[in-house]
Order: C-alpha cells, then structure tokens, then sequence
C-alpha cells in the first residue's frame, strides 16, 4: 500500500507490539528488535541491488516524466484522505466525537510517524494517543484503529485475489467481478459474524468483569452491522487508489501495463510489507517488483525505479503528515471521549 492499511503497512495490532522472547523466556531489550530490522533492511537492499545496471537506473530517473510523477503522487494523498474518512466512519460510533476533518488529520500524523520511527505501529500508537486523553479512551482508540487495519487488509485480500485469478485463468472482465463479489461476500460474512458474536462473549464473562465493559463499547458495531461493510468498501477504494498511483508512477518511467496488473502486484507486495520484517517495507517493496514484474516484460532497473518511486509517495504522504503535526499541537480536551447509552455493560 502506498501505505496500506493503508499508509504505510504496518502490524495489524495497533497498540500493543509482540516482544520476542529470549531462550530463557525474558524479553530481549529494545534495540534488538530495531537492530534486526535496520540489518534485515540493509540486506534486503543489497540484495535487490546486487548487480543492477546503475547506469540504467540513473538514466531512467533522469527520463522521468514528473507530469505522470506527480499525478501519482497527488492520487497517493489522496486515497489517503479516503483512509482517514474510512477511519471516521468506524471511530465516530463507539464515542469518538469529532469532525471528519479531525480524523483526516489525525491520520496523516500517524502517517508521518509511521514514517520516521522504526516501529511498524509507532502511527498507530500516535493516533491512539492524539485521539484520546485517557488510557481507557486511548485503548478504545486502539480497537478503532485495529478494525480500520483489519477492514484494509481484507480489501487487499479481495483486489489481489480477483486479479490473481483473472490473470491466472484468464477471466474475462464479467467473471473477474464475479469472483471478486464472492471473495467479498466472504470477508462482509466473516466481520458480520465476528461483531455479532459480542453478545455471545458478553454473556460469558462476569457482570463487573473489565473485559466485559470495555467490549460493551463495541456494541455499535453490532446494533450497526452495516459500519464495517462501508468501511470495508472505503478500503476498496484505498486500495484500488493506491494501485492507480503506483501505475501512474509507473507510467512516468515508460512501464505501460494494464490496470489488472497492477491490481494484483501492488496488493501483493503491500500484504508482504505488512510483514515487520524491514523498516517501512524497503527492501520488500523493491524486490517485490522486480519479482512480480519481471513476467511482464519489465526490466529488473525499471521496475526497481518503479518501487523507489513508491517509496517517495509514501515519504511524501507522511511527510505531509509532519506538516500537520506541526500546524497542530493542541492538547487534547476532557470531553474527546463520550461513549454511547446503549453500550453500557
């Protein structure tokens, strides 16, 4: 993704990041973790570059035609305003009462710390914490952010998986929607039967029991089934949209192919990057593009100029997030959080 999810793929957890235990059981320290991931990022590079034509390269980026450079980027903002709107819709309802605006903006903050910390929910902790004042608030926040990763990451399943298929058997447009509205219907059955068993789990936990009040909260997503299959269809949008810019990226280097292409590849690649395998998917982002390109007749410098160039969309996504963050620094109030009547415990 662009940034899946949909900025920048991350963990699909948003508050919480899983330590990784040492052999006696106790937690390794911090930096060991960013270690890893720096090395991982370093050789990944290094793999991807090992050999490549840089002339070429140079020669490519120096052709580059910024009319269609710059329409990639535009669309890459853009379908980030999409996401933050896909996120409103689900924040809005359990208590969250903000403009739609204020949800956009908050967005692009956690974009730009997606960006420059080395955790893959270092954004996603950031918005948490911008979006309310108390820790109950804040985890709540949490669990709002968990289902926008999780409704953007189905949206991927379902454009990677009708493309995947069309490609493969080589199904015409008709049959393409066919197969891509059942892939859907399974994702809208999954989230209809995971929110609807709320009831099942409340009635099975005590009356005063925290987890008990805290997943009452989450009530409205059942009273309202409907919320998560718009918010899966806003992540159908993001996801096409970030398939769009990478094509019209694409296109500024001279690499022409059809828009089913790109609507499996682009998917793919940002299902990969959700992996916390490197820092902000560089390395898989690259090598993932001249793995899925190369049948198609793309040179291997071509369509790692193609990657790089996704890559500056992502920094200019979060980097307009910066900008945000700077522009606003209000604390937040008391009253950021109000959670519904029908949601009591």
């Amino acid at each position: 993704m662009l940034s899946t999810a949909d900025s920048t793929p991350a963990s699909p957890s948003p508050t919480v990041a899983s330590p990784v235990p040492e052999a006696n059981g106790r937690r390794l320290p911090g930096w060991a973790g960013l270690a890893f991931r720096l090395t991982a990022t370093l050789g990944l590079m290094a793999f991807v570059l090992r050999g490549i034509d840089w002339p070429s390269l140079l020669g490519l980026m120096q052709s580059l035609d910024w009319r269609w450079c710059v329409s990639g980027l535009l669309t890459a903002v853009f379908i980030q305003i999409i996401a933050g709107i896909r996120w409103s819709s689900l924040a809005r309802p359990i208590g969250f009462e903000h403009t739609t605006g204020y949800f956009v903006w908050r967005f692009f903050e956690g974009l730009f710390f997606n960006l420059c910390l080395p955790s893959s929910i270092g954004g996603d902790v950031v918005k948490a914490y911008r979006l309310a004042e108390t820790s109950r608030g804040r985890l709540l926040a949490g669990c709002t952010i968990l289902a926008d990763r999780l409704t953007g990451v189905s949206a991927l399943g379902v454009l990677a998986g009708a493309a995947l298929l069309a490609l493969r058997f080589q199904l015409s447009p008709f049959v393409t929607l066919a197969v891509g509205g059942l892939l859907l219907s399974g994702v809208l059955l999954f989230f209809r039967l995971a929110v609807g068993s709320l009831d099942w789990l409340l009635d099975r936990l005590p009356a005063h029991h925290r987890l008990r009040q805290f997943l009452s909260q989450l009530l409205p997503y059942q009273l309202r089934p409907t919320l998560m299959s718009r918010a899966v269809g806003w992540s159908l949008i993001v996801q096409a949209g970030a398939s769009v810019s990478v094509a019209l990226l694409a296109r500024g280097l001279g690499v022409n192919l059809g828009l089913g292409i790109w609507f499996s590849v682009v998917p793919l690649i940002a299902l990969a990057m959700v992996l916390p395998i490197s820092i902000n998917g560089v390395g898989l982002r690259e090598g993932g593009m001249a793995l899925l390109l190369s049948p198609w007749g793309v040179a291997r410098e071509q369509a790692i100029a193609v990657g790089l160039l996704w890559l500056l969309a992502t920094v200019v996504t979060g980097l307009t997030g910066g900008v945000l963050f700077l522009l606003d620094r209000r604390p937040q109030g008391p009253g950021d959080l109000t959670f519904p009547a029908n949601a009591d415990p």
